[in-house]
Parts: structure tokens; sequence; C-alpha cells
């Protein structure tokens, strides 16, 4: 892997935590950056603890709102709509507007 020689400016306290680290790993300061910064990026796009919680309780809210319908009712129904499309619509739902 080639390697860019880079210049970052840390606080003190930070570059105190970079010089422990290293020390307690035995690594170079250089590679305890560059394996922070993978993992770190490895974080970024996920979802926070806060947000995946949101999200499942809109799930736990949202799934029982599901109608239970027998599995042959909703293929029977699809295949209702992909016949009114392929026939320019549902004969119950065409649009009678202007008629009496």
């Amino acid at each position: 892997m080639a390697t860019l020689k880079m210049t970052f400016s840390l606080d003190r306290e930070t570059a105190t935590r970079l010089q422990q680290a290293a020390q307690r790993l035995g690594k170079a300061k250089s590679e305890v950056v560059r394996e922070a910064v993978a993992e770190y990026a490895a974080r970024v796009g996920r979802l926070s603890e806060s947000e995946r919680r949101e999200l499942l309780r809109s799930f736990d809210r949202l799934v029982p709102a599901i109608p239970a319908r027998p599995v042959t009712e909703v293929e029977a129904e699809l295949a209702q709509v992909r016949s009114a499309r392929r026939t320019g619509g549902r004969a119950g739902a065409r649009n009678t507007a202007g008629t009496k």
C-alpha cells in the first residue's frame, strides 16, 4: 500500500490519547490513526442507536396495521389489477366525471 505524508493538527488531549494508544498497542501512531479512520469510516452511514430504536418502534406500530388476508385473495386482486392495466382500467374505477 502506497502511503501519503500528511500533516494534521490535534488538540493536546487527542495527541496524548494517540500516543498512549500507540504505546499500549505497540504500534506506530500513523498505524493507530489508519485503523481508527478505517473503523470510523465503516460506522459512518450506519444508523445510530436512537435512529435504530425509532425505526423499530415504527415497524412495531405499522406491522399490526397490515390487514391479514389470504394469499389467494391478494393474488386474485393483483391479477385483476394487472388485467385492468392492460385493458384501460378496472370497471368499477373508471372515471365517470361529467356523465349522468
